[in-house]
């Protein structure tokens, strides 16, 4: 389908205008940067084939996260069952490289939360990223297209999870 020049440029904006969000998102569900890379082309290949589709009635962001969040889940199963569950020579060297002792309790925990919720479930991660971006459940669920109820206990459990991991930690 041939796009208008204008379109292009809408599409153009958007994406400018929300990079944050497209690189967020790649980056909690990729450790390497090759993979965020593709995944980030994947999610942005995947928005302008969907944007003719795409309703103003709803937020350009929820649209946005949508669609992201389904070609992240999909990429991360993909590339996981291709991977074979070993810790490479980059990630061994950057874990002995990455010994600043100066590292506050603070950024500690941030660093612990981050890797709790990498270790979770692909939608309940997604629903974390969410949460954490202060999206209101309504809007949780219109983006991954479940109830509000579901969202509101699916993040009581996972808060309960986390809170069980960090006692164990400390």
């Amino acid at each position: 389908m041939k796009r208008s020049i204008e379109q292009e440029r809408k599409f153009t904006n958007i994406i400018e205008n929300h990079k944050k969000l497209i690189f967020k998102i790649a980056n909690s569900y990729c450790k390497s940067v090759e993979d965020r890379k593709d995944l980030t082309q994947e999610i942005i290949l995947q928005l302008w084939r969907a944007f003719p589709n795409y309703n103003p009635q709803f937020a350009i962001t929820t649209w946005m996260y949508r669609i992201a969040l389904n070609v992240s889940i999909s990429y991360y199963r993909q590339t996981s069952k291709r991977k074979i569950k070993t810790v490479s020579n980059d990630d061994y060297i950057l874990k002995i490289a990455d010994t600043s002792e100066i590292e506050t309790p603070q950024n500690e925990q941030l660093q612990l939360l981050q890797q709790f919720i990498n270790e979770l479930k692909e939608l309940d991660k997604a629903i974390m990223l969410l949460y954490l971006e202060n999206n209101k459940y309504e809007e949780i669920a219109d983006i991954l297209g479940i109830s509000k109820t579901n969202v509101a206990t699916k993040i009581s459990r996972i808060k309960q999870q986390l809170k069980k991991r960090f006692n164990k930690k400390n």
